[in-house]
């Protein structure tokens, strides 16, 4: 599905598709927010801090599990009141009883995943890490849809978002894209007392205007709603006053790069059991196939 691949000092995975002669850069980061090892106790207990940005609250009674298969679990420290709750407060019990057990599965500096199981609820989708591994979905999906791509194609899975936008911030600069636009998951304000948010899950995928990261292009945001209305396909404008995306340093790389996101709404997001909606995730297919095949004038 594409003529070339690449993978850059950071660990950016970069598949290229030839189509025009103008640079069309897509992003989807292929992190997950998780733990690392900061120190084990003298009975094998593990503390840790987060690598992205992750609730304590989301922690207690879940697992996590270590590159060489090892499982723990978060378990936390006797509190007066749970509004206490830090990560302080938090331990990892890799099921040992001293450091010296502890110390041949595990090592300091070493990091974790969540762990948790997929689940198909008919159209919503449970899993952790949908933040990002979706929108890997969409993009790969994409490259295997488009037909006929008016530009050279950048599909770029991206290393370090969840701690700094790096490996965006180096692909882009290497390849210079003439637009960029970051392919992630928002939060959704349709759950109860939910922060005010005019995102839904199920009514397509989102434009962005702004997050914390990024002021998207105005002329790269009214292109994407063009196209998006000339092909009948469902969008959402997201307004994100917390969080950042991938956007954020392409749009900042050498002299400015013309950027914008589309998002897939997303519930619950950096928790173990975050929820999208499959057919916002079949738009946003759409939505990117369309993009490719359709020139930016800026």
């Amino acid at each position: 599905y594409v003529d070339e691949v690449q993978v850059d000092a950071l660990g950016n995975l970069i598949a290229i598709k030839r189509g025009g002669g103008k640079k069309l850069m897509l992003a989807s980061h292929m992190d997950e927010i998780g733990v690392m090892v900061t120190h084990i106790d003298e009975n094998g207990f593990l503390r840790f801090h987060s690598v992205g940005g992750l609730s304590p609250f989301s922690l207690i009674g879940n697992r996590c599990y270590f590159a060489n298969g090892t499982v723990g679990v978060f378990g936390m420290e006797k509190l007066d009141e749970i509004k206490d709750l830090s990560m302080k407060k938090i331990f990892i019990d890799i099921g040992v009883d001293s450091r010296e057990e502890a110390l041949k599965k595990v090592s300091l500096g070493d990091t974790a995943a969540i762990k948790r199981e997929f689940n198909d609820l008919g159209n919503r989708l449970v899993s952790k890490a949908m933040d990002n591994r979706v929108s890997c979905a969409v993009l790969i999906e994409a490259l295997k849809q488009v037909q006929n791509p008016v530009y050279d194609i950048y599909a770029v899975f991206t290393t370090q978002e969840e701690v700094g936008l790096r490996g965006a911030r180096v692909a882009t600069f290497g390849i210079t894209p003439d637009v960029g636009i970051a392919i992630d998951v928002t939060r959704t304000g349709d759950t109860p007392k939910s922060a005010t948010m005019d995102v839904c899950l199920g009514k397509g995928p989102t434009v962005k205007v702004r997050d914390s990261s990024v002021l998207c292009t105005p002329a790269v945001r009214r292109h994407m709603e063009q196209v998006a209305k000339a092909n009948g396909i469902p969008y959402q404008l997201e307004v994100l006053e917390a969080g950042g995306t991938d956007a954020g340093a392409i749009q900042l790389t050498k002299s400015g790069i013309p950027a914008g996101v589309m998002s897939i709404p997303c519930r619950y997001v950096h928790t173990a059991s975050e929820m999208v909606d499959y057919r916002d995730v079949e738009q946003g297919v759409r939505l990117i196939v369309k993009l490719m095949e359709t020139d930016y004038q800026g």
